[in-house]
């Protein structure tokens, strides 16, 4: 599932990054989010968890924030049930 998720994230993030006239640099599970290499605010990031709870049907701050920093956690807090 992780797999999965990651490839959301990546298609996503391209799609976001590219509305901005930038590239996406090579993504790994250790990529993070803000103050990395990627280049996305703190806006997109929260455009691209809207568009993922869209497509997954999940929403895995629904009690609250939950902490992450890299693509990596992020997937993971839609692999395991919220």
């Amino acid at each position: 599932m992780t797999d999965s998720i990651f490839a959301l994230i990546a298609e996503e993030l391209g799609r976001i990054v590219a509305d901005k006239g930038e590239v996406l640099p090579p993504l790994g599970m250790g990529s993070l989010f803000l103050g990395g290499d990627l280049p996305i605010d703190s806006l997109d990031l929260a455009t691209l968890l809207v568009v993922l709870e869209q497509r997954t049907g999940q929403d895995p701050f629904r009690d609250g924030f939950r902490q992450f920093t890299t693509v990596g956690e992020l997937a993971a807090l839609y692999t395991v049930p919220a």
